[in-house]
């Protein structure tokens, strides 16, 4: 008992207690986060849907990600990114891309939705990834008010609080939200395209997400205090209203002045 007693007063115990606990909570977030991506890859598709999925992959994807999805130097890998990714990718026009740079550009989608489809297919038997999202957390029917406090601790800081967009580094930019469909929004919060993060089920759950929507659907519909401004949020509000009254100070001295003179 006095050598066990010894060694739980070691300088060291603390220290390996808590990387011990450091494991033990990596490793069951990991685990937490893969049942998570498990439970999302729902989606089916028939066999035929994967089929002409690759074909349309092997005509249209493989020069840059490789034949098998493995990726290459011009492309990363699709193996694990899901169906959702493919649908918001290739959804929204920004794959296949016109031409390398910073980020993919958001154009007219070059696949309809039947193609679209198949290529998710194709993808998502590659590997378990988010599927695209169910219905029921796309209807914009949540709560505005819990979406927008969602939005503003979680995206603002890039996309801006009204989601107007805003610049990044080295030419990269985070696009308007305004017009995005509510599977978009979904989707590039499961998926992390480009330079945004992923937020899966276990840091914003489902109907999170859905509030989210629900608030950038609300604010689609107009500013309630008036002029947006540019929706550039405070800052620019409060600029406006120190030039402007300025201005008023500066032209009511001088019609003062000319009076006087």
């Amino acid at each position: 008992m006095k050598a066990l007693s010894q060694r739980r007063r070691h300088p060291l115990a603390i220290f390996a207690l808590m990387i011990l606990g450091l494991l033990v909570t990596g490793s069951l977030y990991t685990l937490a986060t893969s049942v998570n991506e498990a439970r999302a890859d729902t989606a089916s598709f028939t066999a035929s849907d994967v089929e002409q999925g690759q074909k349309l992959f092997v005509a249209n994807c493989a020069t840059c990600h490789g034949m098998n999805a493995g990726g290459t130097p011009a492309g990363p890998t699709l193996v694990g990114v899901g169906a959702a990714a493919v649908d918001f990718q290739v959804g929204t026009g920004r794959m296949p891309m016109q031409m390398q740079g910073p980020q993919a550009f958001l154009k007219p989608p070059q696949f309809n939705d039947e193609q679209t489809k198949q290529l998710a297919a194709y993808v998502a038997s590659l590997g378990a990834g988010p599927a695209i999202p169910d219905p029921e957390y796309l209807d914009a029917q949540g709560n505005a008010a819990e979406g927008g406090e969602l939005f503003r601790m979680n995206c603002a800081m890039c996309h801006n609080a009204a989601g107007a967009g805003g610049a990044l580094t080295q030419g990269k930019f985070a696009p308007a939200l305004d017009g995005v469909t509510p599977e978009h929004i979904y989707e590039a919060m499961v998926t992390g395209p480009q330079n945004m993060p992923v937020f899966s089920d276990a840091n914003i759950p489902p109907e999170g997400k859905r509030d989210i929507i629900t608030f950038l659907k609300t604010i689609e519909q107009g500013s309630p205090g008036g002029a947006d401004l540019g929706s550039l949020g405070p800052v620019s509000e409060g600029l406006f209203v120190w030039v402007a009254g300025l201005s008023v100070i500066i032209a009511f001295t001088i019609w003062l002045t000319s009076r006087v003179s």
